[in-house]
């Protein structure tokens, strides 16, 4: 996401290459991700760092960066090495953050890492609605699991250049293995004996079913219709532990825990068997109604399952791909069996756990966890239909950037401050690319967001000011897409520091790098041209986590934060947002009609 890339090749609008999808040598044909130029990306910090900090705080960095930047100094040693290492890795970026960002982070996965998608409310009724809704998308999967093995996906393209396709590979046969001090990915999809099994979840126990013919064609919709069945059908088991809540621990908790758990040989089967699964199907139980209107609803019920008593133990939240079906809230009858097309299916296989008292009760803890993090978390939808990326347009203006200052103007109204806010960003021009860090807020957006409701500021200096501000964020989008990155260097040059065993330079343990990068705002636009909801949860206390999508005529947002940190309210940054929002088309509106 981020910028109008959604426009001019993100998915909805991606172009089709005229070559089929090739892990490898699609990847070979892209170029490395470049190391910026040192002084270019000092620079442009030093300019980031102008509307978040204090007038002495910004003197004092910029001392201690001309100190780094010095002939022969810590900047030109950590550029050089950084520079050798990107010769001999696919992406030095992609390297670093997935390790630093997400495979260190020992928070638990369930709200902190994992996002998720929500399709469209499906048009069913009852159980066996649901079984068929869910076997349609898993064999849609299956379809595409088809492209990726026989290298008939098409190659996405954005702006006429190819776009990096590595991480489709990634996605089915894979997991997230908790370790003590970091985790580590899993990829079974390539191996001589890729799995051949999904895993369904139903009242918290797990099944394996096996989604391929003898003659290796993948089954069908109504004989998956019929294996689901047999599973919904099959009797709770009695005195049956949660083993599912484990993976919403902290990882280092987790990790801990795991190694005992397959400790046992019954256990690590089935620990495997859901780690080589193609993915995960959850077939939940209904939501309640205190979770509000159904987008809501929706969106927590995918995100973390709504807590222990509901649905938070019909995950395995290590799984990277989890496809979520929730019962209709009045299904009361138990599934009729649909007459089976093939007489000689397998039948699903029920993964046993055995718990010992101390796993036992660490799964308590483990309910008792997710509960408080299903209990802090606030998440609003706010679904603004006044107008949409049409009329954003229509005045020559790019629809993600003007979301991007009403977003800094709501939260001005609010604390009377501009904050260090993000955008994520595609990084799919280069090989193994995969997020970038737009920085969002820069002097052109603090002194748009300063003067909207200063009254003795004119409505033309208003939208010059607006205008100035989308036109600085744009160009900012345009140099993180090509390569050109702030965060991701800056952060990279210090763990440079560290691989290279040299006293930490000063820039680094100065007040303003925390400032800087300490995110309040975090935002993603993601296209989906389905009517989706896009969304992922706050990964730090105090921040904000904003995602929004356009149509032609509304802008949906989903926004989080939690509640346990004072400072933040969700409920009014919404409804701010919406303000700003109808205050910026009127300043548009206006400037129209009296030109």
């Amino acid at each position: 996401a981020g910028e109008d890339e959604a426009d001019r090749g993100n998915n909805k609008f991606l172009s089709r290459a005229p070559v089929n999808f090739l892990c490898i040598q699609a990847v070979i044909r892209l170029p490395h991700l470049p190391v910026p130029p040192l002084r270019e990306t000092c620079e442009r910090y030093l300019s980031a760092l102008e509307p978040i900090v204090k007038e002495d705080e910004l003197k004092q960095t910029t001392w201690l960066m001309e100190e780094f930047l010095k002939e022969g100094g810590d900047g030109e040693k950590l550029q050089k090495s950084l520079e050798r290492k990107a010769c001999t890795t696919d992406n030095w970026l992609t390297d670093h953050g997935l390790q630093t960002q997400y495979l260190d982070c020992r928070e638990p996965l369930v709200v902190f890492s994992n996002f998720g998608f929500a399709l469209p409310q499906m048009d069913f009724r009852d159980k066996l609605g649901q079984i068929r809704c869910a076997a349609k998308l898993i064999t849609a999967v299956l379809d595409f699991k088809t492209m990726i093995d026989n290298e008939t996906l098409p190659v996405e393209y954005m702006r006429g250049e190819p776009l990096c396709m590595m991480q489709y590979c990634q996605a089915l046969s894979s997991c997230c293995i908790p370790g003590l001090k970091t985790d580590s990915l899993v990829f079974h999809g390539k191996s001589s004996n890729a799995p051949k099994h999904i895993t369904v979840a139903h009242n918290s126990q797990f099944f394996t079913v096996e989604v391929y013919n003898s003659d290796g064609t993948p089954i069908t919709v109504d004989q998956l219709c019929v294996q689901l069945e047999r599973i919904c059908n099959s009797p709770l088991e009695t005195n049956m532990e949660l083993v599912g809540i484990l993976t919403t621990l902290r990882r280092d908790s987790w990790a801990k825990w795991y190694d005992r758990l397959v400790q046992d040989p019954s256990n690590r089967e089935s620990v495997s068997a859901i780690e080589r699964s193609i993915c995960m199907l959850c077939l939940d139980g209904a939501m309640p109604q205190v979770y509000g209107k159904s987008g809501r609803c929706a969106v927590l019920q995918m995100l973390h399952g709504g807590g222990s008593q509901w649905n938070s133990a019909n995950r395995w939240f290590d799984k990277s791909l989890q496809v979520k079906e929730e019962t209709p809230m009045m299904y009361q009858k138990k599934p009729q069996m649909m007459p089976s097309p093939v007489e000689l299916l397998p039948m699903p296989q029920k993964l046993h756990f055995s718990i010992t008292p101390d796993i036992k009760n660490v799964i308590e803890e483990a309910k008792q966890s997710m509960d408080k993090i299903a209990e802090d978390l606030d998440l609003r939808v706010l679904v603004f239909s006044h107008f949409g990326k049409n009329f954003i347009k229509a005045h020559k203006l790019s629809p993600d950037a003007f979301v991007q200052m009403a977003i800094q103007l709501a939260y001005y109204r609010i604390y009377q401050q501009c904050c260090a806010s993000y955008e994520a960003a595609s990084m799919r021009l280069f090989r193994k690319g995969r997020l970038g860090v737009i920085i969002s807020t820069s002097s052109a957006s603090a002194a748009f967001v300063k003067s909207f409701d200063d009254p003795k500021k004119q409505s033309t200096e208003k939208l010059d000011l607006l205008e100035k501000a989308i036109k600085v964020h744009r160009w900012n989008t345009n140099m993180e897409i090509r390569g050109q990155i702030i965060y991701g260097h800056i952060l990279a040059l210090k763990n440079q520091a560290i691989e290279d065993d040299i006293p930490m330079p000063g820039i680094f343990t100065d007040p303003s790098l925390d400032k800087a990068f300490n995110f309040r705002l975090s935002t993603s636009q993601v296209r989906t041209g389905t009517g989706c909801l896009c969304f992922a949860g706050p990964d730090q206390p105090e921040v904000y986590d904003f995602c929004y999508s356009f149509t032609d005529d509304d802008i949906t947002f989903v926004g989080s934060a939690w509640k346990s940190c004072k400072e933040n309210n969700v409920i009014q940054l919404i409804q701010t947002l919406e303000d700003a929002l109808l205050d910026m088309r009127m300043l548009l509106e206006n400037e129209t009609s009296s030109a």
